[in-house]
Order: C-alpha cells, then structure tokens, then sequence
C-alpha cells in the first residue's frame, strides 16, 4: 500500500484505503495475516472489519518484531493523524529509509493506513498499545484541567524550567521518564506555592512537572517525559537484530560427521527402546503419560540420559510411531507406522523424526519439572504441549543459520536474538524453550558441536529430502555380521542392519552397549527365541549365517539342550494342566515345592491338573528350570510370546495451533478476487431483467454447450464477470451475474453476485453465457 499512490481525500478509512490499492497489496496483506481469509470476506469492507478486530490485530502484533512494535509504539505516542516527519523526529537513530520501509509495512499488514502526510493507526491497534504506550503518559491536554498551573509543553519553556530545578528533582523524574509514567503520592492534589516548596517533588508539582491524577496519584505528562527523554520514544532504536557473539569456531566437516554419528546414534536408541516395548511394553498412567520408574528403568537399560530418552520419546509420538493401545490395562506400543519407519533407510528415519520434532508443540525439555499444583510432568503426558515451541525451535535454528559454517554461539545470544524478533510473544518461557531446542537438535543430530550442520540447513530450509541426501552420505553403513566368543558372546563392531539387530535382541541378551555391541546367549534368551516361534535349526542357521568368526561348541550345545528340554512339559486349559510323555518328569514337578501355588493334582500318568492360569503356570515352571510350551486343543505347541505387538492404525497427535497456515497461492488469488467481485456486487445487475449498455433490457444468454465451456473457462482466466442464465432445481430460469473460478468435471466454482458468496453450479443447467457488455437486446 504504497504512500504515494493514496489520496488522503479518497482513503477516509481503511476500507477505502484497501480499496483503492492494487490486487498485490490485498494478497501480500492475506499471506501476512492468514487468519484473515478463513472465510473469504465477501468484499474489502468485511476484509478491513475483520483486520480490526482485536482478536486479528494481537495475533498481527505478536508476529510483529522490535523495530516494527517501536515504530507502531511512536505512532500511538503521536495524535491521530501523524506525519512520518513527526514519527522520523521521535526515531533520532533510525534512517529515514528504515522508517518508510517500516510503515509502508505495516500498511501492507493493515495496522496503519493514510499516506505520508495523515498517517492513521487502526483504533485497536492504539487501544492494544495501552494508555502508556513505550511507557509514556498521557498528553497534557488529555489531563484533568488545572487552574493555578500550567504544564510546560514547549522545548523552550521546558529548559527554562529544568534549569531552575532544585537537587533530587532530575532524580524523582527519572523514576517516570522511563514508565511506568503514574506515580503514588499522598495529598497529590494540594495547592503548592512554587515560593515555599519544601521538597522536589512539591516543586515539579509546582512548576506543572507534574500532574496529580487524583489525591493519591501524579502523572508525568507525555511532552515533558519526552523532552527528558532527549525527543526520543526509545532508549535505543533497534532497527537490526542484534549479531549474535560466536563463541566457538569449529572445522565444518568435523561438525557434520559429529552430528551425523549422533543421528545414527538416535535412530538405532529409538529402534531398541520401541522393540523392546513391543515386547514389555509399559503402561499408561492413569492420568496418561508414562511413568517415571519406566523412564528411568528404559535410560538405565539403554545407557541413556533420562532427558535423552524423553526426546526420543516424544518425538516418536509426535511422528505416529508410539501410541497408546485401547486396552483393559493401557500399554505404550509401537503402531503400525513405526514398521513402515523402519522399512526406511537410517538416513530416511532420521528425517521423519526431525521432521515431526522441528513441528511438534511437545516440549520434551518439561519432563521432571513442576507444574502449577507442584506435580511432576511426565513423559507423553497431555501437559507438554506448548504453542510457542515450533517457533522457538525454528527461529532458534535460524539464528545458528545466519553464523558462519562451523560457528556456534551462546543459549543466551540464541535467547536475545528471537525476544528482538517476537517481543510480545512467550516471553516468560522463551530462555527456556531455546535451551531445550538447542539441546535437543544436538540429541538428535541436527547441530554438531553446537553448530548447524550442512543437512541441519536443509532442515531450517524445510527440505527433508536434502537433509536426509546429506545426513546419510555420513552415516555409517550397517553391519550384517557379528564376531561369535566361545563364551556365549557375540559382539557386533558397529551397528548392525535392522534384520539381524532384531533377531539377536529375540535370541540373546544386551551386555553393553557403545561402539561396539556385546550380547550374550542364554538359557532364558534361547528358549524365547523358541516361544517366539524360532526353531532349532533356523537359530543354528541364524548364527552360522552372520558369524565371522566359527560358531563355538558350547552355543550350538545350549541352543540343542534348550531346543530339546523345549516343549517336554505341554501346559494346556482346564483351568490349566500339565502334559508330559515322560511320568517321571512329572514326579519331579508334583514333588516340587515350589509348584504348591499351583494346586496341582494328578489326573493320569503323563498329565497334571492345574488350579492356576496357563500363564501363571508356564511362568511357575519356567522358575523351576523347565522349558513348558503352551499346547492348543489339538495339541499343536502354541507361540505364547509375540515376537512383537502393536497399536491399532493411529493418526498423529493433534498439535496445538496459534496461528493460521500460510495459504497456497492459488487460494489467495482465488480469495482478491472473490473480495473483488464482492465489491461490484452492489452495482452489478440482478434479477431477470439486465440492463444493457444502451438503457434496453437484455434477454437470457443461450449458447451452445461446448461454447459455455469455452466462455467460462476464458472468463476464469481473465478474471472477469459473465452473466449466465441458470436452471435452478425448481427448473425455473434465472439469470446470475458471477466470477468464474474455475470449471472441472462438469461444475462451475464462482463467486455468486446474488447470494454474495462461492457457489458450485452443474454446467449442464447453464443456458448460456455472456459478458456483461455484451449488447442483447
């Protein structure tokens, strides 16, 4: 909304300032402010009412940063309307350019309108500043009316009186200058003889310095502060952002492979935790999110830092590919998408979590700390969500965008940096929020070092592909071996591929974790391999297939005793019993102790009657040193142990929403030139009978189908009105004035001049078409 092109005479408002600028300034004033087009506004009237509305207007300042807020603080400091002569004058830092930039800016978002000569803030947008805006007070003729005294408002008359003031009167005024501007005084309204003050506040109320408000309350007057000000608003005018101080210089490639190493590092944690929790999954609170023995009991298992898991936690949940199942007894399990996640490569996993952590309102940075009734917050718990943190996250990551490769700063630059870019938003939790993010893109792989890493760029960018491209060419390639030790170890010198990492987690155990992996094979870890389905020889073939290094004796021995001591007792439902070829093992099982819990009484030779469920009994006897297996009806060994469980389907989490989405382009030209259309509607012709050019009144168009078409779509692309008779459901004809929006599958979208909104019509029940010039008499 260029200065230049309005006419103060013409923009009495700013629906006539909307009105008379170009179709460029509508869409640049719809993609700042998107809110504004949910619905379309019927035309540039509704479009400026709903641009002033206090609702719009604080979410258009909150996107606002420092230097455009001093700009619009000056202008509600001056009286409507000012100059931008006036608004340079109360900017003394500032290059006039800056200015103009500034407010042909904020013209273009529509919180202030006029040309150069009258500019005008919009009333809520004052009213939003506050009665003190940048601190100031009230103007001295918006004060209460004094007969004795009069306030100096002159810079002349000012000095004069500043150079006859007493000692501690500078000082008492320089507890206003800055705001807040009201001051608390006792017996403020008495008469004082500028001839007989005792002290120098009596003589700033002397000398109309200062103004009582009422008995108990001073106010110092807005030209006075000012003037003590230096005829300036701001104690500095921040045009820039401020350059954050780099605190580290680092070898770029050095950052990249760091953080490439630690991606890697966090796509394999994320994969044991979930197959482990496919397995033993935890349970869901009762007041929902996962329980802090869990947490602590999933970092020590992993060798991970507890705010470590909770970033993976909840960035896995944020992704859809943790959920809670819709159990009796809740369960925190994998979904069906986490098997599509790690069909992916390593590289392609870790872009669908940085993807979901850069746009994810969880704050996983929470997890511990207190909430308003002194309870701790827990991971995947409701309370994480924060509007604030996508912005925080990515503004963050912007800021280490704009150093040098290589470069890193401090949390508290970081912290600086975006309070100049939203002041008035979350300002209570911003220096939190930044330490987290930080903290977590290191977690994850997208700042290395504490830089930006090249693929992190990419991520700032919005594109994932690339930074998946860049990340990956640094991963490590995974490991399809492991080198078997005589001592029931295996060891896997690096990271192992997805396939074979899961079936060493089903048939061994985890010893320790690092560079290089240790799991160990056991009686326990054999036989739940075999629950799950696994036979004694695929396990033989597992080993031997995998191993470096030849497959030791004892492993073969205790996968054979395990595989043949499997199954040798069948438990099956009756409530439960006991099944076995051999009597005398069930001698060994009746006499034990140890299974008195389970009741058991002896039916004929090879069975066992139990009191127990079938569970409670195989667990018993597992106890025991026996190897059970569950046995069906028909006496087929049933698997009892899921290899691994999952969710129903699931969508992602909702995420809290502050602002609107940013509009195609296509949907905001679609909205201008509705708005437009909304505008000629009021001239437009309606009813049946049309006016032509020569004062005759016009027939309904009739045109072939083929031609309606033609027409319609030419109609779209030009972006002008046709007049279109229409057979409605009635099978009455009438004839519409519209805007074509476009013409698909047999359907008309345009906007309706009638009915003042978008409507949808059949083709087939157009008579025909024609322009509003066309002569049809």
């Amino acid at each position: 909304m260029a200065s230049s092109t309005q006419d103060p005479a013409v923009a009495r408002s700013l629906a006539d300032a909307l009105r008379a600028a170009g179709d460029d300034v509508l869409a640049d004033l719809l993609v700042a402010r998107p809110d504004l087009i949910n619905p379309v506004p019927g035309d540039v009237s509704a479009l400026a009412a709903r641009a002033s509305t206090s609702a719009s207007v604080m979410r258009a300042l909150d996107r606002l940063d420092r230097w455009h807020l001093q700009v619009v603080e000056v202008l509600a400091a001056l009286p409507d309307p000012a100059r931008s002569d006036e608004v340079e004058a109360l900017l003394p830092d500032s290059d006039p350019e800056d200015v103009h930039d500034a407010l042909d800016r904020l013209r273009t978002i529509a919180l202030v309108w006029g040309d150069d000569r009258e500019l005008r803030l919009v009333r809520s947008v004052r009213q939003a500043m506050g009665q003190h805006p940048a601190g100031l007070g009230p103007s001295v003729a918006d004060l209460p009316a004094r007969a004795t005294v009069r306030t100096p408002t002159r810079a002349a008359e000012l000095d004069a009186v500043l150079a006859q003031a007493p000692e501690g009167a500078g000082a008492a005024l320089d507890q206003l200058v800055w705001g807040p501007p009201m001051g608390h005084l006792e017996q403020a309204r008495r008469q004082v003889d500028p001839a007989v003050v005792r002290t120098p506040v009596e003589w700033l109320l002397a000398h109309g310095l200062l103004v009582p408000v009422d008995d108990t309350t001073v106010v110092l007057p807005r030209e006075v502060a000012l003037h003590v000000r230096g005829g300036r608003v701001h104690a500095q005018d921040e045009v820039r952002a401020p350059q954050p101080t780099v605190t580290a210089s680092r070898d770029p490639e050095l950052v990249d492979r760091t953080a490439a190493a630690a991606a890697y590092t966090t796509v394999r944690w994320l994969e044991d935790v979930l197959e482990d929790w496919s397995v033993a999954p935890p349970v869901v609170l009762r007041s929902g999110g996962l329980g802090v023995r869990d947490l602590k009991a999933t970092a020590r298992a992993h060798e991970m830092a507890e705010p470590d898991v909770a970033v993976l936690l909840e960035t896995a949940y944020a992704a859809g590919l943790l959920a809670a199942a819709d159990d009796l007894e809740p369960e925190w399990l994998p979904t069906p998408a986490y098997d599509l996640w790690k069909a992916r490569d390593p590289a392609g996993r870790w872009a669908v979590l940085v993807e979901a952590w850069r746009d994810m309102t969880r704050v996983p940075g929470l997890v511990g700390e207190r909430d308003d009734r002194d309870r701790a917050l827990t991971a995947l718990s409701h309370e994480l969500d924060r509007v604030q943190a996508p912005e925080t996250r990515l503004g963050a990551l912007e800021v280490l965008a704009a150093l040098a490769p290589g470069q890193s700063t401090s949390v508290e630059e970081v912290t600086q940096a975006l309070a100049w870019q939203r002041p008035r938003r979350g300002a209570r939790s911003r220096a939190g929020l930044v330490r987290w993010a930080l903290r977590e893109a290191e977690v994850l792989g997208i700042t290395g070092l504490g830089s930006l890493t090249t693929a992190g760029r990419a991520v700032v960018r919005g594109d994932f592909t690339e930074a998946a491209e860049l990340a990956g060419a640094l991963m490590p390639e995974p490991l399809d071996h492991v080198l078997l030790q005589a001592d029931l170890t295996a060891v896997a010198p690096g990271p192992l591929t997805t396939e074979l990492a899961h079936d060493l987690r089903l048939m061994a155990e985890v010893e320790s974790r690092g560079a290089a992996t240790v799991y160990r094979f056991t009686e326990g870890s054999v036989r739940r391999a075999l629950d799950a389905g696994r036979s004694a020889s695929e396990l033989h073939t597992l080993v031997e297939l995998h191993s470096r290094t030849p497959v030791p004796q004892p492993l073969a021995y205790l996968i054979d005793d395990v595989a043949r001591r499997h199954g040798h007792l069948r438990v099956g439902t009756a409530a439960a019993y006991v099944r076995s070829d051999d009597p005398a093992a069930l001698d060994q099982v009746a006499a034990d102790r140890r299974a008195g819990s389970l009741r058991l009484r002896r039916l004929a030779p090879t069975v066992l009657a139990a009191q127990s469920p079938v569970d409670a009994v195989l667990e018993r006897l597992r106890e025991m040193g026996h190897a059970p297996a569950a046995e069906a009806p028909d006496g087929a060994i049933v698997v009892r142990r899921k290899d691994s469980r999952r969710t129903p389907p699931r969508q992602r989490p909702p995420r809290l929403v502050v602002d609107a989405t940013t509009p195609s382009r296509t949907l905001i030209d679609a909205a201008v030139r509705a708005i437009r259309a909304g505008e000629r509607a009021s001239t437009a012709p309606r009813g049946r009978a049309v006016a032509g050019p020569s004062g005759s009144t016009r027939r309904l168009p009739r045109t072939l189908a083929n031609e309606t078409v033609e027409l319609l779509r030419a109609a779209a692309a030009e972006q002008r009105s046709v007049w279109i008779g229409y057979v409605d459901n009635h099978g009455q004809t009438t004839d519409r004035v519209v805007d074509p929006l476009r013409v698909e599958r047999g359907y008309l979208t345009a906007y309706d001049h009638r009915i003042e909104e978008v409507h949808t019509f059949a083709v087939h029940r157009i008579t025909g078409v024609a322009g509003l010039d066309d002569d049809q008499t």
